[in-house]
């Protein structure tokens, strides 16, 4: 990891690896969808509303991986003032909000003919919805009109907050009375509470928004780097013009103003020798 922990190391790999990332992504997601639509049978109690599981349980668990990463990138960033680092917490910032945004949504298309609303004040939907605030107040800040240095380390520091505030989400179900239902992976060591066709479906889940997750943080990373770049170019193209007028040098360092050679004089009523 070390040896990649350089984003133009990092992006000459990337380059390589995100088209044939897309192309499988593209792939595998027709073979999900057909399963998970058409071919995986209903639930004996939920029935045909079950299929929203095979994209609800996939993007949950990506948004806490995209949670973890920002977290992890944070601290390294805040530690060993990693540019590399910064820019994955920030790209996977990004993704996880956009993750969450999925959960929150299949989650109340579940909800509705299950609960009867869309919406309730539920312990597991109530935290999520604050985990997706705290990252889009993440995103926010590292947005900020300021230098990179002070912007980084503002969204270092929520960062940090991310992965606690997944733990909560995680075990609310546990702590709290709750509607939401229990895990259905997992929920008792290695045990699962599906099998057969409907296992399989959403294992594949799994790996076609997995791959996707990979693809989106690649992409992201990519133009976060390219944007740091250019406003670092313009800072020092700036930077340069503002030393020019003062040093009466412009920006390709040649001398300007009145007294500069070849330029014109001002009339001031005076015989010129």
């Amino acid at each position: 990891m070390h040896r990649f922990a350089n984003p133009t190391r990092f992006l000459k790999v990337a380059n390589a690896i995100l088209p044939w990332c897309a192309v499988i992504t593209a792939l595998l997601l027709g073979v999900g969808l057909y399963l998970a639509l058409f071919h995986s049978p209903p639930d004996y109690q939920q029935g045909e509303t079950v299929r929203i599981m095979y994209i609800h349980v996939p993007s949950a668990t990506l948004a806490y991986t995209g949670c973890f990463l920002t977290t992890l990138g944070s601290i390294l960033y805040l530690w060993k003032r990693s540019q590399w680092w910064e820019l994955v917490a920030y790209a996977s910032a990004e993704i996880a909000a956009l993750f969450t945004a999925v959960t929150l949504a299949t989650g109340m298309l579940w909800g509705r003919p299950t609960w009867g609303v869309y919406w309730v004040w539920d312990a597991r939907l109530t935290t999520t919805a604050m985990l997706e605030l705290l990252l889009l107040g993440y995103l926010a800040v590292r947005r900020l009109p300021a230098e990179y240095s002070v912007r980084a380390k503002r969204a270092a520091v929520i960062g940090l907050l991310l992965v606690p505030n997944v733990i909560i989400v995680r075990q609310s179900v546990q702590w709290w009375r709750t509607l939401h239902q229990k895990p259905t992976l997992f929920s008792d060591g290695l045990d699962s509470n599906i099998e057969g066709l409907m296992l399989f479906s959403l294992f594949l889940g799994f790996v076609v928004l997995g791959l996707f997750f990979v693809w989106l943080l690649i992409h992201r990373f990519r133009v976060a780097w390219l944007e740091e770049q250019i406003a670092d170019t313009g800072l020092d193209a700036a930077i340069a013009e503002r030393r020019a007028e003062a040093g009466g040098v412009d920006a390709a360092g040649r001398a300007t103003g009145p007294s500069a050679p070849g330029a014109p004089t001002l009339a001031t009523g005076e015989a010129q020798p």
